[in-house]
């Protein structure tokens, strides 16, 4: 009996290309699942970063405006940046860290004192507002690369007008 090489060729090939397509597709499967779970990472990592330093800042800020010592709960702070350096790309690390130097000199200011004068906290409160527009920036293009920069951002330090104004009610230090 004559073994049909045309049919076991072609059989076989059969097979070889089914196994293949089942390894390449499991291999992109992965791969986007990774992805998936990677960019959902981020978000939720990212989240957590600028709503810890929402709350930071404000505590900060307010402690300066009332002419108090300030009341920050760093934990929180502390914990979502570790979190977000598993995830963050160099880029939006790099922002993160340019916002914790700022955050930095604004403690400094209450370090042996209770600072009064309102041009003392111009300089780190534009630093904030450019350190947290970049960081924000530098998320958004992780998470998707087509994303636009913005030209500023929603909540985060609040406009300098409005720091002055709360001053000028003589709701700030030494106003009382």
């Amino acid at each position: 009996m004559a073994v049909p090489w045309g049919l076991l060729i072609s059989t076989a090939g059969g097979v070889a290309a089914t196994i293949v397509g089942v390894i390449a597709g499991g291999v992109v499967g992965r791969r986007s699942q990774n992805r998936q779970w990677l960019q959902e990472s981020r978000t939720a990592a990212y989240e957590k970063f600028l709503q810890a330093f929402g709350t930071v800042e404000m505590e900060l800020r307010h402690a300066f405006l009332e002419g108090r010592r300030p009341a920050v709960v760093w934990e929180p702070f502390n914990a979502a940046l570790q979190s977000m350096c598993l995830v963050a790309n160099r880029e939006a690390v790099t922002a993160a860290g340019q916002l914790c130097d700022v955050i930095e000199e604004f403690t400094i200011l209450f370090h042996g004192r209770q600072p009064t004068d309102l041009e003392e906290l111009r300089p780190i409160h534009n630093g904030l507002h450019e350190a947290h527009l970049q960081f924000v920036n530098e998320a958004r293009r992780s998470l998707d690369t087509s994303q636009e920069r913005l030209a500023r951002t929603l909540g985060g330090p609040s406009p300098w007008h409005g720091v002055e104004s709360f001053s000028a009610r003589g709701e700030g230090p030494g106003r009382e």
